[in-house]
């Protein structure tokens, strides 16, 4: 038997590839990553501009339900750099009100009584008919949302009369922090395996932040961890196609016209990536491929914005239902290494990051023209502290295609890991698994692969 090492060919460098990576080598694969950007990380890449400053590509809040990415974060000694913060949701609106879920330290679902009773806004009426209507979520447990795929979350709302306000102030908001996409158009699954998730496990909801770049403190350990058993990273890398010869994929076309062979092949790559390198012939030959062509991206904007001085002193993620911030957060707070202004200290003002969504109708305008958006809305959140703010600098990242839209009878499209040729895998956020499109969903994902690569390999001696 020969002892030679098998080879694994990994397309996309997002933290799906990079974890792939990982949990390839170390089991004792020959691992090799092409990354068609300069840079590591995909949907949650981040990068210094010219003045040093950091810029992500998103807000990146790390949910407690999250354990996948804890125990990788582990392995390669960076858990330490999530800051966790107080258990609790505040949602900012128009004209200065606000209202916050708090949780208590209690046996699930108890820890969500405070919510019910005291956030201060909704009346006991509003959350008697939202609890009933989470009735047959408590009976049939995980059960239930697959049952609701058929519906947008805003029918199934209306189907249980669950009342406008609620739909406004706290779910169109939390519908756009999760997938960007508002309740008319994301299935009623999402937001009930979420809601479930939240109400069986006390700290699934919890939210953190990372000290400072996932650049530094997640994509860059990930790789110097792999480069040092022998894997290769190579960016600037563009990949035309898999080529396909009727039973398995034999190579990548790579633009530079160069082509790679591997034992296995793992596509890490967002939807609309993974669609433009299946070989036609493999759409046509099998429904699994063809399946994919229904998932599509979403469009996302993210903003980040200096002020002068504090607005807002909440050092947690901040939801708000008004205007186009549905989610953000004053990084000077949550994130110590990202109190700065190009690269100086910037203590004790504001830089926030807005997750800007719903972004499809937002897309052309003009860079200044979102900015003034955004700055409206914070005026419109925070009527007194704003008064006599200045902006000292604003940074805007379009995503035109992000995490793919679960947008009713989706479910049943999304791939599994494993595909119907025995030497090609999928990864990445809109496969199969428990967390969809995020950094979980990424990880858990790459785990599924990588046990695929390597139940066939055991199986194949």
């Amino acid at each position: 038997m020969s002892t030679e090492k098998k080879s694994v060919l990994i397309l996309g460098g997002g933290l799906a590839g990079l974890t792939a990576a990982k949990r390839l080598t170390d089991k004792g694969f020959q691992v090799k990553v092409l990354e068609k950007r300069d840079i590591f990380g995909g949907k949650v890449s981040a990068w210094r501009d010219e003045e040093g400053d950091w810029i992500e590509s998103g807000t990146h809040c790390f949910f407690g339900a999250y354990s996948v990415l804890y125990d990788l974060m582990r392995e390669i000694r960076t858990d330490h750099a999530v800051g966790w913060k107080d258990h609790q949701l505040t949602y900012t609106l128009a004209g200065g009100e606000r209202f916050t879920f708090n949780t208590w330290d209690l046996p699930s679902p108890l820890h969500l009584l405070p919510a019910i009773v005291k956030n201060g806004y909704f009346t006991l009426g509003e959350m008697a008919a939202f609890s009933k209507s989470l009735i047959p979520l408590a009976l049939k447990k995980d059960k239930y949302p697959p049952t609701q795929d058929h519906l947008t979350f805003a029918e199934w709302a209306k189907e249980k009369k669950f009342g406008n306000r609620l739909m406004e102030k706290m779910f169109r908001p939390m519908a756009l922090a999760l997938k960007f996409i508002p309740p008319e158009e994301i299935s009623a699954k999402i937001i009930l395996d979420v809601t479930e998730t939240f109400y069986r496990i006390p700290d699934a909801s919890r939210m953190g932040f990372l000290k400072g770049s996932p650049q530094e403190y997640l994509h860059q350990p990930l790789i110097d961890y792999s480069t040092s058993k022998g894997a290769i990273f190579k960016n600037n890398i563009t990949v035309d196609e898999l080529l396909f010869d009727g039973t398995e994929i034999n190579g990548v076309q790579l633009r530079n016209g160069e082509i790679l062979t591997a034992d296995y092949y793992l596509c890490a790559l967002p939807i609309h990536n993974l669609r433009k390198v299946l070989p036609d012939r493999l759409k046509q030959h099998d429904p699994f491929f063809g399946g994919l062509y229904n998932l599509e991206g979403v469009p996302v904007i993210s903003v980040q914005i200096w002020y002068d001085k504090e607005i807002t002193t909440a050092d947690n993620v901040l939801f708000s239902p008004d205007g186009v911030i549905p989610v953000y957060a004053n990084l000077a707070r949550t994130t110590p290494d990202y109190a700065t202004l190009r690269g100086e200290p910037f203590i004790g003002k504001t830089r926030f990051e807005f997750c800007v969504a719903p972004a499809k109708k937002l897309m052309g305008l003009s860079r200044e023209e979102i900015i003034r958006l955004v700055d409206q809305s914070v005026r419109n959140c925070y009527p007194e502290t704003s008064k006599g703010a200045k902006i000292l600098k604003s940074t805007l990242v379009k995503i035109p295609q992000s995490v793919y839209a679960p947008l009713p009878y989706m479910e049943q499209y999304r791939p599994t890991q494993k595909t119907p040729l025995h030497n090609l895998f999928i990864a990445g956020g809109f496969s199969q698994q428990l967390y969809y499109d995020s950094m979980g969903g990424a990880v858990m994902s790459a785990n599924l692969a990588v046990d695929g690569i390597v139940n066939h390999h055991s199986h194949a001696h």
